[in-house]
């Protein structure tokens, strides 16, 4: 991605703190799978590049997802945590426009691909 001696903060929590963050941040009065807060948004964007900033995931709604899906909770979360990291990152599929969308979808799936070749999944 292009980060180099950067820092991110990564934090599980169950679906009830999950849902305070989300109604607290978003306006979602529910738990949501991951939430990422971006240190290069808001107010000061620039006081310390080297902090990419956090990563919040539910493990309750990754366990869920991931039975749903028949997939291993390792599996899900890895792929919850990249899509966290994307969004610190400056990638977006809520606010922008569908082409953005796509394109974080696209680096979503090539990155999960490798971290499957690598054998991390």
């Amino acid at each position: 991605m292009g980060f180099t001696d950067s820092e991110l903060s990564v934090t599980i929590v169950g679906d009830r703190a999950m849902r305070r963050l989300n109604r607290e941040y978003r306006g979602q009065d529910r738990p949501t799978n991951v939430l990422s807060f971006s240190m290069g948004e808001g107010e000061f964007p620039g006081l310390n590049p080297q902090l990419l900033g956090d990563v919040v995931i539910s493990a309750d709604t990754a366990c869920r997802e991931a039975e749903e899906e028949g997939i291993s909770l390792m599996e899900r979360f890895l792929f919850l945590l990249l899509h966290g990291i994307l969004h610190v990152s400056g990638y977006d599929h809520e606010r922008s426009g569908e082409h953005e969308a796509r394109r974080m979808e696209r680096k979503q799936r090539e990155l999960f691909r490798l971290m499957k070749r690598e054998g991390l999944v």
